[in-house]
C-alpha cells in the first residue's frame, strides 16, 4: 500500500537536498504552495500529473523519484 506520508517525506527530502523552497517548486510545478505543503505532510496524495510536475520542477525523473519512494517503503 502506498503511504502518503512516505511519498511526502521523500518529496520533501529531495526538495531540501536540492536546496529548493516550497515556493520555487510549487511555482515551477504550477501548483499552490499549500498544496505542495499538504503533499509533503502526507495530508494529500498527488495525482500522477502532479507527481510528474513536482518531479520535473525538482529536475528529477519521475521514475527516479518513484524508486526513492519504493526504497523507503521497503
Amino acid at each position: 500500500m502506498l503511504d502518503s506520508v512516505v511519498v511526502g517525506r521523500v518529496i520533501q527530502s529531495v526538495r531540501e537536498k536540492k536546496g529548493l523552497s516550497q515556493e520555487v517548486v510549487s511555482g515551477l510545478a504550477d501548483i499552490g504552495r499549500t498544496h505542495l505543503s499538504a503533499i509533503e505532510r502526507g495530508v494529500r496524495k498527488p495525482t500522477i500529473e502532479t507527481f510528474f510536475r513536482i518531479a520535473d520542477a525538482m529536475d528529477i525523473k519521475p521514475s527516479a523519484l518513484m524508486k526513492l519512494i519504493e526504497n523507503e517503503i521497503e
